[in-house]
This record gives C-alpha cells, structure tokens and sequence, in this order.
C-alpha cells in the first residue's frame, strides 16, 4: 500500500511539474534570449562566422611550405626499345633495337615548394581578414533583426489580447441588453426586431472574438517561429502595461550617426572586400617568385623483389633545389578586364553606400515621426475612451428609463468599441514604432538588458 502511495505522489508531482512548464511565463527579454539562441538565422550567420575563419586559415596555408610526398610501383610488360647505330657494336649500315630499363621500378620521392614572393597571396591575407570581420558584423545584424522581429510578434500578440478584453466586455453589456430586450418583449414593451437587433450584434460579435483568438494563436505561432521555438511548444506571455510612454523613445536627436550602426559597417565592410578583390586583380601584374626542392629514391630490378632483404634491385636517389620565377608578360588583356569590372563592382556599391545612408536616416526620421504620431493619437484616443465610455453610460441610462431608443444604445456601444480599438491600435503603434526607433538608433541589443 505504501508503495501505491509513493508511486501516485511521484505521478502527481512529475504532472505537477509538466503543468507547471506548460504554464511557464515568457517575458519580452525571454523570449528575446530564447531567439539569440534558437533562432535558425541567427545560428546559421554564427556558422558563416566560424566558416570565415576557416576560409583564413586555408589561405593562410597558401603561404606555408607546401609539402608533398608520392610513391609509385611499375611493371614494364613491355620495355621500350630504343634504336641505335649499328656501328658501335661493329655492324655498320644497320639500326640496332636495344630494350633500356628493367621489368620492375619503384620510386619514392618527396617535392616541397615555397612561395617567396606572390602578391596574391598577400593580398588574399589581408582579404580573408576582412572577410571575418564581415561575417561578425552580419551575424550582429541578423541579430540585430531578429530582435525587432520578436519584439514587434510580442506586442502584436499583447494588443490583440487587448483586443479580445474589449470584445469580452462588449460581450458582456450585449448579453445584459438582451436580457433587458427579451423581458421587455416578454412583457410586450418591446419589438421583436428590437431582439432581433441585439441579437444579430451579440453573434457579430461573438464572430468577431472567435477571429481575434485564432489571430492571437496565429501571432503566437509567428513569435514562436521567429525565436526558432517548436509550433507545437505552449507558450503563457504576462499581461503588461501597454500605456507606458517612454521618454527616451521621445526625446531623441535630431540627426544620425549612420556610421556607427551595424547595417553601415556592413555595407562598408563590403566596399573593403570590393577593394581587395580590385587589388587581387591587380596582383596578377606581379612576378611570382617561389622555391623549390625535390628528393627522389628509386629502385629497378629484373624481378619483384624489390623489397626483400636479399633483393637484385639496385636503388639509387636523386635530389634537386630551385628557384622558379614566373613573370606574367600578356594574357590578352584579361588581367586588365578584371581590374575594370572590380572597380565597377566598388563603384556600384559606392551607390549602395550613399542609398544606405539615405535609407537609414529615412527609417530614423519616419520611426521619430511616428513616435510622436503615435504619442498624441494615444492622447486625443484615450480622451475618445472616456467620451465615448461616458456617452453609453448615459445612453444606456436613458435606454433603461424609456428616454433613449434601442439604435441610440447600439450605436453608442459600436462608438464605444470603434474608441477602445483605436485606441488599443494606437498603443500598437506606438510600440512599434519605438522599437523601429530603437534599432534605427543601433540600441536593439538594449532589449535584452
């Protein structure tokens, strides 16, 4: 019996526990640290990150000694004749076929090579250093995006809830209308349209709750997609004050520094591979010079017994050191065609540069804009709330002491609703607008504090 007990109490407390997970709160910065470490983006610029490295690595070895070694084993079927004066064995007049070698050969031999002086290699170096920096520099910025595109699945997620507040209290007022409409009517004080009337505005609205609901699930299903979280995993987001106004969303500069944000650096890292591409080109005029050695053991016999203790083969080696110095003197002009189409490609991205900046600066002044946009509407929308809370109280007054009619109650409650969802998506809007102002600040990451 005891035994039953323990395994119901372990039972009870693992479901305990798996309720407990299942319910787990995920706060902004959760769900942000969660999207810094899941997200498929992010992960994958990570890998480019750590591929850049290996891609300096390989051409660093360009500049180490290259070193290698091959062996070979040959069976002469048929030995080669070679044909020779007949003179030198005293038959003049007639061409002698003579078979030189041996049936079997082996050989060894090891070459090693050292680039001395190649401009190429140089500047390929100093290239693949680059070429890190802007694999980190675009991992930051794939960070930096995912940031924004979890924050702004957050909030939108937070507001439709809101949303679904509204409608449930407006559910609520309509079921209290048709309760006051039905015992009306019940008593003859009321029209059947007039029932009709609340009834087709209940089911509207019911219509209208159940598609905010699966708009939440869908918007869950975004945020979770985006912070790289399995479809399936349930997710609890905490009710938060969406009213909040930040001052530092409002008192921003007025100008901005684009060469500090991660996109610039970027598109300017870029510009410098341009330019050591331009240069790799360019390193084609130079002369190559490299050193060279080579070590060779061969060994020939008549037999395969080239390597038994008691062998007829005779083994004999060879050795050779080297310079080779190779001097591009005409390719047709198509040293010269890369060069052009490089400086073209750093022309062309000196566009970019300048439509980045103007790009930059134009999401940094609409996000202010709307910022300030956002912040009044807020104002003149809450102050709308309170009149329009005001006006169906009153009419609803009315409505119960037979001084206003049944389309003045609707319509006040539709006045109602039209303010309370305005003003929710004014909140909205100025979420999103601050955090479009934060990255255009470069301040992003700051989420995560």
């Amino acid at each position: 019996m005891k035994s039953i007990k323990m395994i119901l109490f372990l039972l009870i407390g693992i479901s305990a526990t798996e309720i407990a997970k299942a319910q787990e709160v995920i706060t902004l910065k959760d769900a942000l640290t969660y999207a810094m470490k899941n997200n498929e983006t992010v992960r994958k610029a990570r890998l480019n990150m750590e591929d850049g490295k290996y891609q300096t690595q390989e051409i660093r070895a360009q500049a180490l000694p290259q070193i290698n070694a091959t062996g070979s084993l040959t069976d002469n079927l048929i030995i080669q004749k070679s044909p020779l004066p007949g003179e030198i064995i005293g038959r003049p007049g007639e061409t002698i076929l003579v078979a030189f070698g041996q049936k079997w050969n082996s050989a060894i031999q090891v070459q090693a090579s050292q680039a001395i002086f190649n401009q190429s290699i140089f500047t390929g170096l100093k290239a693949a250093k680059s070429g890190e920096d802007f694999y980190r520099l675009s991992a930051e910025l794939s960070e930096e995006d995912v940031l924004q595109q979890v924050a702004t699945a957050y909030y939108q997620v937070l507001v439709t809830r809101e949303q679904i507040s509204v409608i449930d209290s407006n559910l609520k007022s309509l079921q209290t209308t048709q309760n006051i409409i039905g015992t009306q009517y019940d008593n003859g004080l009321a029209k059947k349209i007039d029932v009709d009337r609340v009834k087709v505005s209940l089911t509207n609205t019911k219509t209208k709750r159940v598609e905010l609901l699966n708009a939440v699930t869908q918007q869950e299903n975004i945020l979770k997609f985006y912070m790289g979280m399995p479809i399936s995993s349930d997710i609890t987001i905490p009710k938060i004050e969406l009213t909040k106004i930040s001052n530092d969303a409002i008192a921003v500069e007025d100008s901005l520094n684009t060469e500090l944000l991660t996109q610039f650096k970027v598109i300017n890292k870029q510009k410098e591979l341009l330019t050591f591409q331009k240069k790799a080109n360019q390193a084609e005029y130079f002369p190559k010079l490299s050193f060279n050695t080579n070590y060779a053991y061969t060994g020939i016999s008549q037999r395969f017994d080239l390597y038994k203790n008691n062998s007829t083969a005779q083994w004999f080696d060879a050795s050779s050191i080297g310079l080779t110095l190779n001097i591009p003197i005409f390719d047709g002009f198509g040293r010269r065609s890369r060069v052009n189409q490089a400086d073209v490609a750093i022309r062309k991205i000196n566009e970019d540069i300048r439509n980045a900046k103007q790009s930059l600066n134009l999401a940094y002044s609409n996000a202010k804009i709307q910022i300030k946009n956002s912040v009044n509407t807020i104002s003149s929308q809450k102050e709308n709330q309170r009149l329009a809370q005001e006006i169906y109280v009153s009419t609803e007054n009315n409505y119960r002491n037979g001084l206003a009619s049944l389309t003045d109650l609707l319509d006040s409650e539709n006045s109602l609703t039209e303010a309370q969802n305005s003003y929710t998506q004014a909140l909205l809007n100025y979420k999103l607008a601050e955090i479009q102002l934060i990255k255009s600040n470069g301040n992003i990451k700051s989420l995560l504090n």
